[in-house]
């Protein structure tokens, strides 16, 4: 067990450790999610962090979140070629609205860590939330968490090269192909008190959310929680 993989990882990388290793827990006690909220960490499902070092060519590192939501539903559908797993902005997956896996990145000077969790054997009670695992969704019982990441890794280097070789559009353009349907409705928190209502409309040039709101309008979101309204 650790608590972290990302805080692992992040020492790691201090120490000099190259881009494309990954590390992996059976088990975290502290394991962290997007804005700062808790990430159940049983036996039995993925925790893992990988390391990419900032080149200064590179694009944008945050269009990295991109990069890692697609990578995990590239695994996830090389596991589940039916689930209908979708991506929802910024990086979570989720299968028939309930979320499959999240992503946690973290950035230290020049070096990105990439935190992912995917449910695989088990969905943890969230309060609040419908969470689903990769055997629940029927993955047959060979499938462990050693081998999803190896999928997964394999994944990510092909995404993190489109990633590097392409214009960031051509990136968007595929997550935006495997995500949210334009027209679709969801709810954005940017805050306890700060909450808009509106419809998906795509994304900026930068990766940002446009939510199409009900006047008309158009809101442009950087950071926030989605929930999709069915």
């Amino acid at each position: 067990m650790t608590a972290s993989t990302n805080a692992d990882m992040l020492a790691r990388a201090d120490a000099g450790a190259p881009e494309g290793l990954w590390l992996r827990a059976e088990q975290q006690s502290g394991g962290r999610g997007r804005l700062g909220r808790q990430w159940l960490s049983p036996i039995g499902n993925l925790y893992c962090s990988t390391i990419v070092r900032l080149r200064a060519d590179d694009p944008p590192a945050h269009l990295l979140a991109f990069v890692a939501g697609l990578a995990v539903h590239d695994a996830v559908l090389a596991i589940l070629p039916e689930c209908g797993a979708r991506l929802k902005w910024p990086n979570d997956v989720h299968i028939d609205g309930a979320k499959l896996a999240g992503i946690l990145l973290e950035r230290r000077r020049d070096v990105v860590v990439v935190g992912i969790g995917v449910n695989v054997a088990l969905a943890p009670e969230v309060p609040g939330r419908t969470v689903t695992c990769l055997r629940d969704q029927g993955a047959m019982a060979q499938i462990d968490a050693a081998g999803v990441l190896e999928l997964l890794a394999d994944r990510f280097a092909a995404r993190l090269f489109q990633w590097r070789a392409s214009p960031p559009a051509t990136l968007l353009e595929v997550w935006c192909a495997a995500a949210h349907k334009p027209g679709e409705a969801m709810i954005v928190q940017r805050g306890p008190v700060d909450r808009i209502d509106g419809v998906f409309d795509g994304l900026s040039a930068d990766g940002a959310l446009r939510l199409r709101l009900a006047d008309g309008g158009m809101e442009i979101v950087s950071a926030g929680d989605v929930h999709l309204v069915a």
